[in-house]
């Protein structure tokens, strides 16, 4: 039987609750559990995918490509099992799942409410997700309730979670409350007073905490632990200190030192083997520890808010741990340099443009695509930036003029980038493609296996074949690429059905290391194992700055072509 861990949060949001369930799934994980996590939103849209990335952060793509949470990215980094789409759901899946029954007549003419029918739902909505795992029946799912204790929006999940508890029976399931201990300058002390009424607030409605995981700038001290325990029904030790720290992967062997996983066990009635977190500590040992050292510009859009880029941020992160490099990520708006140049860029040891949507700051991109390739300095284009590398080609190396993507511009006369409904020349004189594509102007989401040409760099770094996640509309337009081939540029992996170009990069004399991918590699990132293209990615800068941004004579191995 599967047991239950619910995980709410109170006072303020971002505390970082997705990252404290993914660290206990990690311990639990350690001590030879299954472990499932589960996210549940609160709000009405039925998932992230239209929702701004200054609103949400950034969309995750699960391997059966749904776009989810940005805290499944969390779980998967944490723990070794993938992520499916039964493993986060919102507020909007409930209600349209419930209407899609009503409409039926499958409720017999009942009206309809929140309690039980929502509720109902909510519960068969987790117990599914939990038993969809794919590492079989999980011994424990841990269940993150988004938002905070209080808000209109998270009552019916909270509800659920009661009912659910109280069906279940004892030992089987537990809840973990995150809450704020602020520290008050002007006083010179933490308070505990936001901490006791988000506890009380959440026994009002029926849910009395088992364990407090309190988050503080600093260590919180025993006498304001035995304050919080005494006032919150919940005994001193399970009161646990969660302390700003320089890294994530330090917080599982935090919580362990703490006896978070022995507390949880007990409440469960579960005895497992003893953890073993030294791959964690091995982790963090890497990380303060670095031999080298790089500095990469992350040139985009949302630099204001870098949770947009979350996984690509962990994923160079992995790399410098694999690479003993540490990696210093300066964000760079690139409508900056579409107005003051790209003075920004020199000091660079590599330079990185990331996925994204909309015309805002697209020139900005391409004016530091173009300055990577023509100075040699090492390029990774994720997703657009793939595609803003074949524009940047097309119009200063292959002479295509006004080349760019139907997505910026409908009426350019070289649409090198569009929708493959979108492929023919503009007299008509090349076929559009057949029909039956059921690409069309979709989007292509989710994990896809592609063979990889021989001879390339993209071979050197996965091998025979790459199989990445997706979330593009846009595709690199295959009647173009043959005039791009001729002028050096390679399109290195294809998909093996619809023929669409996965990867390119330019050829080995005309630049040492430039590699775009359709896909978002970041996604499949671990800390650890790391990603094969991010690794070569920092090797490449490294190699760039220790040569002392030589760029006549920067070289990093170039492949045949």
């Amino acid at each position: 039987m599967t047991k239950y861990v619910f995980f709410t949060g109170g006072v303020v949001s971002s505390l970082g609750k997705g990252i404290a369930a993914a660290s206990l799934a990690a311990i639990l994980e350690s001590r030879g559990l299954k472990v499932i996590l589960l996210k549940l939103d609160p709000y009405i849209n039925v998932d992230p995918g239209t929702m701004s990335p200054f609103q949400h952060g950034e969309v995750f793509v699960t391997e059966d490509g749904a776009e989810t949470d940005l805290d499944l990215g969390h779980y998967e980094r944490f723990i070794s099992i993938k992520m499916r789409r039964s493993n986060n759901f919102t507020t909007g899946q409930i209600y349209e799942s419930v209407i899609r029954k009503e409409r039926r007549g499958e409720y017999l003419g009942k009206t309809v409410q929140v309690i039980p029918h929502i509720t109902n739902e909510i519960q068969a909505f987790i117990e599914r997700g939990a038993t969809s795992a794919v590492c079989g029946t999980p011994d424990v799912a841990i269940v993150e309730i988004g938002g905070t204790v209080g808000d209109i929006e998270s009552l019916p999940f909270l509800e659920a979670a009661r009912q659910m508890g109280l069906r279940l029976g004892r030992h089987n399931s537990c809840f973990v409350h995150l809450t704020l201990v602020p520290f008050i300058a002007t006083a010179g002390e933490l308070k505990t007073k936001p901490t006791q009424h988000s506890v009380q607030k959440l026994r009002e409605i029926g849910i009395s905490p088992h364990v407090l995981l309190c988050r503080a700038d600093r260590r919180i001290p025993d006498d304001d632990r035995a304050k919080i325990s005494l006032f919150s029904n919940v005994l001193q030790d399970a009161v646990i200190s969660v302390w700003d720290v320089s890294s994530i992967y330090k917080i599982p062997q935090m919580l362990h030192n703490q006896g978070l996983d022995k507390i949880i066990c007990h409440e469960l009635r579960i005895t497992p083997n003893p953890a073993d977190l030294t791959p964690w500590s091995d982790l963090v040992y890497r990380l303060e520890h670095p031999r080298y050292e790089v500095t990469i510009g992350m040139v985009g859009k949302y630099v204001e808010l870098t949770e947009s880029y979350k996984s690509l941020i962990e994923a160079l992160c992995h790399a410098s741990l694999h690479t003993l490099t540490r990696v210093n990520i300066e964000y760079i708006d690139s409508e900056q340099i579409e107005m003051e140049g790209i003075d920004s860029l020199v000091h660079l040891d590599a330079i990185l443009v990331p996925g994204g949507f909309g015309q805002r700051g697209i020139e900005g991109k391409i004016k530091a695509i173009r300055y990577a390739r023509e100075e040699k300095v090492p390029y990774l284009g994720i997703c657009l930036g793939m595609q803003l590398a074949v524009i940047e080609f097309s119009r200063h190396v292959a002479n295509l003029r006004w080349a760019n993507s139907t997505e910026f511009d409908p009426l350019t006369p070289n649409p090198v980038v569009a929708l493959i409904t979108e492929w023919c020349d503009r007299d008509g004189t090349v076929e559009k493609r057949s029909e039956s594509s059921d690409l069309g102007g979709t989007m292509r989401l989710g994990a896809q296996r592609c063979p990889v040409k021989t001879g390339t760099r993209a071979e050197q770094i996965y091998g025979n074949d790459v199989n990445e996640r997706h979330r593009h509309r846009y595709e690199v337009n295959n009647y173009f690429v043959p005039t791009l081939e001729a002028n050096g540029l390679i399109i290195s992996a294809r998909t093996p059905t619809e023929d669409l170009p996965e990867m390119m990069e330019l050829r080995g004399d005309l630049h040492p290391w430039f590699v775009g991918c359709q896909s978002h590699p970041e996604f499949t990132s671990t800390p650890r194992d790391g990603h094969p293209l991010f690794k070569a990615y920092v090797e490449a800068a490294l190699v760039y700055h220790q040569q002392g941004k030589n760029r006549e004579s920067a070289k990093v191995a170039p492949c045949v072509n």
